[in-house]
């Protein structure tokens, strides 16, 4: 779908073409080693925005604040994810797409050098907030993939660089909570400044250089996102359905935290990594569920998902409960969210890729900061149904996103956008 308010003056199409010959792998361009390093970096820079969850605990000890008081710097992360997404990713259409990558892990590194180093809480909110900005790397993954792949294969690269993205996830939160909890909460921050780094050091030899697509000035690509976000139908059904339903997965995995090492289950910060790998079963997913959309597209996908975290929250709000049946309530439900979350992201960046090719970052501009809004909002507003209504509140917020998203999507697609 293409809007009659955008003409090719305002949007010059002009595709990111790569300079090295063509390797195989996904399409002509995009061979299998590119794959690899694109995945790797889109999982670590991902798992930079999620680790924090599961050292919040020990933060709190470390710096002697309450356990909410320090869940706050993970709401900060997905703030500034969410900032760096609305002021950076349009950058990926204006500037060449890997050097944007390498200055991006860069100052991540810095970051988060900041953040494992900071002496209060305030500091460390703050560089949170900076970590978050700067993990918009991810999102540069994604388009140069996307500006190499053929149309109808962007949905099994989608799919795949989404794997990596849930890898990260939940290695990122299991790594942290094991490592934090024997050497303390600020290592795993001092770890990820070394691998961060290291991948911006891969990227200079790997990724290839591309054209930018478009030659308007900043300003102009700010306001360009905003356009389209006014004119797309498509972005709008894809923004609606992913800021709800992420809403509710940042809700969940803001408190689920605070539950494990609460009276109902008294487990250590390593429970909650070890809770994140459940989830595993995602990254074989999200291959499979993006050629799915590629052949029946996303609306079938993403009424698939909204369901199945609707399910997914009745069978977490047994977790309150406690003792082994709580326990392997709240496993299941946080297992079928996560599948169901990223396969609807899957579904719905197919959705948004496919509507202008010659615009895919600011699409994703609109489409990304629309999401991680949404996460930012579920985060704080799931600390505090925690506060007021508990374990149970926390699953009611989670319901009632979902409830939203499936109104606006069978709305959309009665519509027919």
């Amino acid at each position: 779908m293409t809007s009659d308010n955008l003409t090719s003056a305002t949007l010059p199409k002009r595709p990111a073409v790569a300079t090295r010959p063509p390797a195989g792998g996904l399409s002509r361009g995009l061979s299998c080693g590119l794959t690899a390093v694109l995945a790797l970096t889109s999982a670590v820079t991902v798992g930079n925005i999620y680790f924090p969850q599961a050292v919040v605990p020990l933060a709190a000890a470390g710096l002697h604040v309450a356990p909410t008081t320090a869940a706050t710097a993970v709401t900060a992360t997905q703030v500034g994810y969410t900032a760096g997404i609305a002021t950076i990713s349009p950058l990926a259409d204006r500037l060449p797409q890997r050097r944007l990558l390498i200055v991006l892990l860069m100052l991540n590194g810095l970051a988060l050098l900041a953040a494992g180093a900071a002496p209060t809480v305030l500091l460390l909110v703050l560089a949170s907030a900076l970590v978050g900005v700067t993990c918009v790397a991810a999102q540069v993954t994604g388009l140069v993939a996307a500006g190499l792949v053929a149309a109808d294969r962007q949905g099994a690269a989608i799919g795949i660089l989404l794997s990596g993205s849930t890898a990260g996830m939940l290695l990122a939160r299991a790594f942290s909570g094991v490592l934090g909890e024997h050497l303390g909460w600020r290592v795993p921050y001092l770890v990820a400044v070394a691998v961060v780094l290291l991948l911006a050091i891969v990227a200079r030899f790997t990724v290839p250089v591309t054209a930018p697509s478009s030659r308007q000035p900043y300003r102009a690509l700010l306001a360009e996102s905003l356009r389209l976000l006014r004119t797309e139908a498509g972005l709008r059904h894809s923004c609606v359905n992913q800021a709800a339903v992420f809403g509710a997965f940042s809700a969940i995995w803001t408190c689920v935290g605070l539950l494990l090492t609460g009276p109902s289950y008294r487990l250590g910060a390593g429970a909650v990594g070890a809770l994140a790998l459940v989830g595993a079963a995602t990254v074989g997913c999200t291959p499979v569920v993006g050629r799915l959309v590629d052949r029946r597209g996303p609306d079938a996908v993403n009424l698939v998902c909204m369901l199945a975290v609707l399910a997914a929250a009745a069978l977490m709000a047994e977790g309150a409960r406690g003792g082994p049946i709580g326990l392997a309530a709240l496993i299941l439900g946080v297992l079928l969210l996560d599948v169901a979350m990223q396969s609807g992201m899957t579904a719905n960046k197919a959705r948004v890729y496919a509507l202008r090719p010659d615009a895919r970052g600011r699409l994703n501009t609109a489409f990304m900061t629309c999401a991680y809004a949404g996460g930012s909002l579920g985060s704080w507003a799931g600390v505090h149904a925690w506060s007021q209504a508990g374990w149970p509140g926390v699953c009611a917020l989670t319901a009632l996103l979902t409830l939203l998203a499936l109104a606006t999507h069978r709305l959309a697609v009665r519509r027919g956008r």
